[in-house]
């Protein structure tokens, strides 16, 4: 009996020192960040734009209701955390960026240097480091204030759009470390705000035209300062410098008809750098290997299947290639000045002492770099039609 009691004591004291849910978050005390972004405005302060979800009215917009399922608020300070307090002072909720999806930054804010920008998203204890990264050529703001007609938030499909490879995706971990290492340049998305088409309203006679975020090229940044642009077929090339290319297609000439094309989608890449260094030159052997599948044919006079149109087809489709990556690394050597291929991190690896010496200036170097740059085009599968689109045996 005695040992009985003693028993339910223990149970009952540890039973008063359990936690139980102390740290939980019910939802309806919590504003979820969607999308973050930050200007640069007058008197050097810092403008924080916070795109939050409205739970209650998301699926209602997405079905053409009213009411839109995000709200777009903004305040400034004289730093991001000292405008994220005035925005909750506005808010009844709490700020939550666990849920966090993209971080844009605008052009002003790039330009003067995002490195005192960053910090505080590094040291925010929930804000995740997988959060996309975005610059936008005007103010963050504007993206962030845009719709989705597919998706809840444009934010979301801001994300989904750069996940999917077409074009640079960068992560704030990525980021991170891009602005940590010497030699390696960040570079990020650039995001502008299109008119995305037109939604049919009931009881409407004109539709409502609609903006959304559109990624049209890439931000090329010197350290942690914006320099400049690439165009979206220059930022094809710089996916093919640096290996990254995970999907897209390739439109080459016809081989019997200039003004007709063929349209090769990449299945497959593969890019290997070797530097080479006499102690007064660097020079860049880049070899680019990639296959494809012939996805669309408009001549019909051709076929395709005769060994001399596949190795011309292949050869068109190299060169398409090799001018991409020309524009890109013309770009960047001549316009900019910057190494945003990875270059610097090959040369480290095979000449880690010379490296030492040519860390601190290595983007002069970059400049007078000789590039000699070699594509293998495989076209490894076109299809079961041949000339005028009879099948194959």
């Amino acid at each position: 009996m005695k040992i009985r009691f003693i028993c339910l004591l223990l149970l009952a004291f540890t039973a008063a020192l359990l936690s139980g849910c102390w740290d939980r978050k019910e939802m309806n005390t919590l504003a979820i960040v969607l999308g973050a972004g930050i200007d640069h405005t007058p008197g050097n302060q810092v403008m924080l734009t916070l795109q939050l979800a409205r739970p209650g009215y998301t699926l209602g917009a997405a079905n053409g209701g009213e009411e839109p399922g995000i709200w777009v608020v903004s305040e400034t300070g004289r730093t991001v955390y000292e405008a994220q307090g005035k925005l909750a002072n506005r808010l009844s909720r709490r700020i939550y960026w666990s849920h966090n999806v993209i971080l844009v930054f605008g052009e002003d804010a790039a330009r003067q240097g995002i490195r005192r920008y960053t910090s505080f998203f590094s040291r925010s204890m929930q804000d995740r480091e997988t959060t996309w990264v975005m610059v936008a050529p005007g103010q963050a703001r504007d993206i962030l204030e845009t719709s989705s007609v597919l998706e809840d938030s444009s934010a979301q499909a801001a994300a989904y759009l750069e996940r999917a490879g077409t074009c640079y995706g960068i992560r704030f971990l990525d980021l991170k470390v891009m602005l940590a290492a010497k030699g390696d340049n960040p570079v990020a998305p650039r995001v502008e705000v299109v008119a995305s088409g037109v939604t049919p309203v009931l009881d409407e006679e004109e539709p409502v035209r609609t903006k959304s975020a559109a990624l049209t090229g890439t931000a090329v940044f010197r350290d942690d300062k914006l320099v400049g642009w690439l165009d979206e077929t220059e930022t094809r090339g710089l996916l093919w410098l640096r290996g990254e290319l995970e999907q897209g297609v390739v439109v080459v000439p016809s081989p019997d008809n200039p003004g007709k094309y063929s349209s090769v989608e990449i299945i497959g890449m593969h890019m290997k750098v070797k530097p080479q260094y006499d102690g007064n030159t660097v020079r860049c052997n880049v070899k680019i290997v990639t296959e494809g599948e012939l996805r669309e044919q408009q001549s019909t006079e051709v076929d395709i299947t005769q060994p001399e149109i596949h190795a011309e087809l292949e050869n068109k489709m190299a060169g398409v290639i090799a001018n991409e990556a020309r524009l890109a690394l013309n770009k960047a050597q001549e316009e900019y000045g910057v190494d945003i291929f990875n270059f610097g991190t090959a040369f480290h690896r095979k000449y880690p002492r010379e490296w030492a010496e040519l860390q601190d200036r290595w983007n002069e170097v970059f400049t007078g770099v000789q590039v000699d740059l070699t594509v293998e085009a495989n076209l490894k599968f076109t299809g079961l039609t041949g000339r005028r689109g009879s099948i194959k045996e």
